[in-house]
């Protein structure tokens, strides 16, 4: 007997002609990202401070993937950042249809030795930018109708605290609720906001700070699957949360984290 394919799965999780800006993409996690979508078929905008970095990125999606990549370079860290690059994203394509908030930074100290100068700089980047920025996004969205998609990357530390992190720990949970009150007052334009929320991500840097098996140990020791994260396993999640597919996922911020936050 001859089974028809289910048309909904016909390319269910493809973003074809999609137009998505991606933050912090040329290293990590984001140039992971970026390396998804432009094989789900985007077409992207990849923000980052390092010029030749980002066109190193986009020539290497154009000859893999034949993927429509801008780029810009801009500081999200200072004042005018995030509107600018609105702006700037918008323009490139006539409008977005994704927004993906990944760019971060850290700087890890114990609380009782927290320096100011650090603690600002991580809430700018972390917390300030990306809620500016999809600020502006979904105005812009709203005004052209767009039924689009933000998503957040935050992190584990959102959800579960991690010594050391105060500042990080306070500006990712900050931006998931503010994921959340998005996620609340651009739904009704038909706007999805979510965030992923990743333990420990096996890129160069993650290997860099976690690849020793002393530090390391103690931190796996509380993951139920018995490792860390690989950059793909966030990157089909955000593919997933950008695409047609997930058209009814609204306001969650979703541990990818092999159980470590559930206690």
């Amino acid at each position: 007997m001859t089974t028809l394919a289910d048309p909904r799965y016909a390319g269910a999780l493809r973003l074809d002609g999609k137009r998505a800006l991606i933050t912090g993409a040329t290293k990590g996690i984001g140039a992971d990202i970026a390396r998804a979508f432009a094989s789900a078929g985007a077409r992207l905008v990849l923000s980052g401070r390092d010029a030749g970095e980002l066109n190193a990125a986009r020539s290497g999606l154009a000859d893999e993937f034949g993927a429509e990549v801008r780029t810009e370079v801009i500081d999200l860290a200072h004042a005018d950042g995030p509107l600018e690059l609105a702006g700037r994203a918008a323009d490139a394509f006539g409008g977005l249809d994704v927004l993906v908030n990944n760019a971060g930074i850290s700087h890890p100290q114990p609380v009782i030795d927290t320096d100011p100068a650090l603690f600002d700089a991580t809430i700018a980047v972390n917390l300030r930018a990306p809620a500016l920025l999809a600020s502006a996004v979904g105005a812009a969205m709203v005004a052209a109708g767009t039924r689009g998609s933000i998503i957040t990357v935050a992190s584990a530390a959102a959800l579960a605290p991690l010594p050391d992190h105060y500042a990080y720990c306070a500006s990712k949970a900050g931006l998931v609720m503010a994921t959340k009150v998005l996620a609340r007052e651009l739904g009704p334009h038909g706007i999805r906001a979510n965030s992923v929320c990743p333990t420990v991500v096996l890129t160069e840097m993650g290997q860099r700070v976690w690849g020793d098996e002393a530090k390391s140990a103690p931190m796996i020791a509380r993951i139920p699957l018995g490792r860390f994260a690989v950059p793909h396993e966030v990157s089909d999640a955000v593919v997933w949360l950008a695409s047609d597919a997930a058209s009814m996922v609204n306001g969650v911020d979703i541990p990818i984290d092999g159980g470590y936050t559930m206690g």
